[in-house]
């Protein structure tokens, strides 16, 4: 009869349990003080960014927005009658640049042609300047208008008996926009308009037909 083996087995001996030195514990507490640094300072960048983000949306819709002034020419009137002799007519129009951007508009020196039948007869100067943010620059303009270029329009006679000359004008604005001094916008601004020359009342009517069009 075979020997019996022996099975029985004997248990392992329990795994002897690692005391942490004060040396372990210190380096513990500090790689677990840095990792909450870490954490809190991602947390921060992430905030920061975050806010960078909206701020930059903001401004992109707002400030960095730029929006296409407006030119008006509100009134024109004739300030010396024409008379016999004169050589010239002068007439003031009212004039107004509305800015509706949230930094200025600055323009230069800028010209309007007069016609007559397609036909240049005089020009005016709007000198340069400023319209503020979300304002609206008004001035006055003088333009002089020649008679004898006027007269030299064949049509000027069948027009002149029926007491009444059809003229229009052709006005170019062009300025820029400067937002927080880093980004410079140009901007032409250009308007026609028409008015009526009424022979019997030597009275400018203006027939609020003005067209506009803005070039950045």
């Amino acid at each position: 009869m075979a020997p019996e083996i022996d099975q029985q087995v004997k248990p392992l001996a329990p795994k002897a349990y690692r005391f942490r030195s004060d040396e372990d514990e210190a380096l513990y507490m500090q790689q677990r003080l840095h990792r909450r640094r870490c954490i809190k300072c991602c947390g921060c960048f992430t905030a920061l960014f975050l806010i960078l983000a909206v701020v930059m949306l903001v401004l992109a819709f707002t400030v960095f927005h730029i929006k296409d002034p407006v030119i008006r020419m509100n009134s024109v009137t004739l300030q010396q009658p024409v008379g016999a002799g004169a050589l010239r007519a002068t007439v003031i129009a009212d004039v107004s640049v509305k800015n509706p951007n949230l930094v200025a508009f600055r323009y230069g020196n800028s010209t309007t042609t007069v016609y007559y039948r397609g036909e240049m007869v005089g020009e005016g100067t709007i000198p340069q300047g400023k319209a503020k943010a979300r304002r609206t620059q008004r001035m006055n303009m003088t333009m002089y208008i020649m008679l004898d270029k006027i007269l030299a329009v064949p049509s000027y006679n069948k027009d002149s008996n029926s007491g009444a000359l059809p003229m229009s004008t052709f006005t170019k604005l062009s300025g820029s926009v400067k937002i927080l001094k880093i980004k410079k916008k140009n901007v032409v601004v250009e308007m026609n308009c028409s008015f009526t020359y009424n022979v019997t009342s030597k009275a400018i009517f203006q027939d609020n037909k003005c067209n506009s069009c803005v070039r950045l």
